[in-house]
């Protein structure tokens, strides 16, 4: 099998390329610079003998976005439309990985794969609008939905929290917002797991199991630092208001995973233990 990632020298890029390898995997990248995903010819010239494409590019300055939209669109959505036209003309499978943002966050309870989108920010309408493109561009494709991603590849939430708490000696992080802190280890190898299970096409999860706050999640970062978790104090949203709205729920559920028989990705703390040594050690 013949795998093609794109946007590969990103924070779940990088591992991805690294878990395919490891399998012994025929891999070929496209990094930043090396494809224009918003030139259709360019794409359908370069997506040639792959049979799995996997989309990890994607304008994810979420701020950014709501006052640059079109470009955001033109990134999230063209260039999702070109990629997923271009690996069905070559005969692929795509894997276009989404995000928990095209759902409105008002949910009390896990959003299941077919919710009705509801993004409330740019950066959110314009992924929903790239989950429409693959799916009418590529009748073999997974949508692959993530949240609250870290690893070590990139820039991400636990090194920013550590080094502000070792830096200031404590700080505050919201505590009303909800979701699954998940390792971009584990969601590389659910993709793998995915694609070579042969699950049939649609829509799927990549989040891990459980839920936490931002505040429940900082402080096992900070703890995994040496430092007193209580140095991180409880804050609203409401003291910190971006441009762009943020979730106050991001619970995805896991249930045409289970269906599939591919296993989802364990609970987030005992995942995090895990990653916290590989993660904290990259801090950048």
């Amino acid at each position: 099998m013949r795998w093609l990632v794109v946007g590969a020298n990103g924070m779940l890029g990088q591992d991805l390329v690294a878990t395919l390898r490891e399998r012994g995997a025929d891999v070929r990248t496209s990094a930043s610079g090396e494809l224009d995903i918003t030139d259709a010819p360019a794409c359908l010239a370069f997506v040639r003998d792959v049979d799995v494409v996997v989309n990890c590019a994607a304008y994810t300055a979420v701020d950014d976005a709501e006052s640059h939209e079109p470009a955001a669109f033109a990134v999230n959505a063209v260039g999702a439309a070109n990629l997923a036209r271009a690996a069905h003309a070559a005969g692929a499978r795509i894997v276009q990985i989404s995000t928990d943002y095209v759902f409105d966050g008002a949910a009390t309870t896990p959003y299941p794969e077919d919710g009705a989108l509801a993004p409330r920010s740019a950066y959110g309408r314009t992924k929903g609008a790239g989950e429409w493109a693959v799916r009418a561009e590529c009748p073999d494709h997974l949508v692959v939905r993530t949240a609250w991603l870290y690893g070590a590849g990139g820039p991400c939430f636990p090194k920013t929290i550590a080094r502000v708490a070792a830096e200031r000696g404590g700080l505050d992080v919201v505590d009303d917002q909800l979701g699954q802190p998940t390792w971009t280890v584990d969601l590389a190898d659910l993709i793998v797991r995915l694609v070579l299970a042969g699950v049939t096409s649609g829509t799927y999860h990549g989040t891990s199991s459980g839920q936490a706050s931002w505040l429940g999640f900082a402080r096992e970062v900070v703890a995994a630092a040496g430092l007193d978790p209580q140095i991180v104090r409880p804050t609203t949203s409401d003291k910190f208001v971006r441009p762009a709205p943020r979730p106050a729920y991001s619970v995805l559920g896991h249930d045409a995973l289970v269906d599939a028989g591919v296993a989802p990705i364990g609970d987030w703390a005992q995942r995090w233990a895990q990653a916290s040594g590989a993660v904290l050690g990259a801090r950048v």
